[in-house]
């Protein structure tokens, strides 16, 4: 049977708890419009795929006018003891955290302790200096240029499950030489801005970020099962685990350690952020004009818009305008979506990486707002392509190099400064591969040139340079979110491989 329950037989202790203080209680004009029996029954049936108890499932959340009208959980949190999902079960909500830290930078805006148009040396003045003034304001717009410390990591040698901490973060920042592009002239996502962000607001308020979200955010919202996850041996009672397929029926652990902040990392419940959303609606701890600067579109240098704003995407679906933001690490995956004009809110937390939160999210807005929205639009021949997370590798067809330009040429030993990392381009067969000691060998395909589509999702595209005397000596690497990364020819160091000295 279906766990949780409408929110009506919830509300009579917190009724109880008003008579009790004298505080004002809900009339039926103030109360938000009820769920039906109906909209029940087509929200079961759009997660009745996920509430098997054997498999990962899901949590849901409705919010009409600021009030939490509908929760609900399915499927299990912890498949090793089958311990059910419910709408108080945390969950690790990836980048859907970037909107609470940029909500604490702009508490410290309001109250005149930074300013947005600070450049972030001011703040952290031991970040290196890139000829080029950063502001906060560009990096919660993800307009900094700052190369993604996720793609980084890759880069680096590092695998996304590994124990990535704070430090470890900065410490690779520290070592940046180089953009991807002078601040606020193109919009290009950057979780290591929101590390970033994260650091100030320490640095500022002298407090923990953590601590910083409990005491101004968490707790005046009555958030009471949401923190800052920067530790991860941390024992979260009742915590949901994340998967992925392993064939038919079956499924695997999808292993997240992270230990940072600012731009994931949140562990929260569908009911916390239901109780978020009600500050979207009737702001207790901001104030309207700090919304309205948080849901503020992005316009670049030239003049261009964005849908991005600060921590959150702004858009909107089947002509409603819509505010909110999506998450993925590892098998989590996470939606919270904001219809302001309707004051319909809707949250969806999965563990599994095969659930698409946003698509279930949008399907529950449907059920909700179907008299409002307009006509779904009809696409001739084959339907429109979904977007998923990091965007496509570099277009074209293979192709030979340059006449003359035989593949041994590019054969060697190539060296990071930035990232202290050593990559062999050796020939195997026909074709270049790319090799680390920390990741599997990557194919190179010739797209004409000195350049290389790459395999790996880390290096999409690799263009060898030439000294003034035509020989190789080094290439440029770009991913999806970190673009011509320099790599130089080094001799081959003795014994070879990432270790030496």
């Amino acid at each position: 049977m279906p766990r949780a329950s409408l929110v009506p037989a919830v509300l009579i202790p917190t009724l109880f708890f008003l008579i009790a203080w004298g505080l004002p209680t809900p009339t039926a004009a103030q109360a938000p419009d009820p769920i039906t029996p109906e909209q029940v029954a087509a929200i079961d049936s759009i997660f009745a795929g996920w509430d098997a108890p054997d498999g990962p499932g899901a949590a849901v959340a409705v919010v009409r006018d600021g009030r939490t009208v509908f929760t609900r959980g399915y499927g299990s949190a912890q498949l090793e003891y089958r311990a059910a999902v419910t709408p108080s079960t945390p969950f690790h909500v990836a980048s859907v955290s970037k909107q609470f830290t940029a909500f604490a930078v702009a508490l410290l805006a309001r109250e005149g302790r930074l300013s947005w148009d600070d450049d972030v040396r001011d703040h952290l003045p031991e970040l290196p200096d890139l000829d080029a003034r950063i502001t906060l304001r560009h990096l919660v717009t993800h307009t900094s240029g700052v190369r993604d410390q996720w793609e980084l990591l890759a880069m680096a040698g590092w695998r996304l499950d590994d124990v990535i901490t704070r430090d470890q973060i900065l410490t690779l920042m520290g070592r940046q030489e180089e953009l991807n592009f002078a601040p606020g002239e193109e919009h290009l996502y950057s979780n290591m801005g929101y590390s970033l962000l994260a650091e100030v607001v320490e640095r500022v308020s002298g407090m923990g970020f953590g601590e910083f979200l409990e005491d101004r955010v968490f707790v005046p919202l009555g958030m009471n099962r949401t923190h800052v996850h920067d530790d991860h041996t941390h024992v979260v009672p009742g915590r949901a685990y994340s998967y992925r397929p392993a064939g038919e029926e079956q499924w695997q652990n999808a292993v997240l350690s992270y230990a940072n902040q600012g731009a994931t990392s949140l562990f929260t419940t569908a009911e916390d952020l239901a109780r978020w959303i009600g500050e979207m609606e009737a702001p207790q701890v901001g104030d309207a004009s700090l919304w309205s600067e948080m849901r503020t579109p992005t316009v670049l240098a030239g003049g261009d818009t964005v849908g991005y704003a600060m921590g959150l995407s702004v858009g909107s679906y089947r002509g409603l305008r819509t505010v909110g933001h999506g998450g993925a690490d590892a098998g989590f995956r996470s939606q919270v979506l904001h219809f302001p004009d309707e004051g319909v809110g809707i949250v969806v937390l999965g563990n599994a990486s095969s659930f698409n939160a946003g698509g279930s999210a949008r399907q529950v807005a449907e059920l909700l707002l179907a008299h409002a929205m307009e006509p779904r639009p009809q696409v001739a021949g084959q339907g429109q392509g979904g977007g998923g997370g990091g965007g496509g590798g570099p277009a074209g067809d293979t192709a030979t190099p340059e006449p003359g330009s035989s593949l041994e040429r590019y054969e060697g030993t190539y060296y990071s400064r930035e990232l202290d990392t050593f990559y062999r381009v050796e020939l195997a067969g026909d074709r270049l591969v790319l090799t680390h000691h920390r990741h599997p060998t990557a194919a190179l395909d010739p797209l004409g040139g000195d350049r290389f589509r790459g395999a790996a999702w880390y290096m999409r595209l690799l263009e060898f340079t030439r000294d003034h005397e035509g020989e190789v000596n080094g290439f440029r690497a770009t991913g999806s979110r970190v673009r011509d990364l320099r790599f130089q020819r080094i001799e081959d160091p003795a014994g070879g491989g990432d270790d030496a000295e």
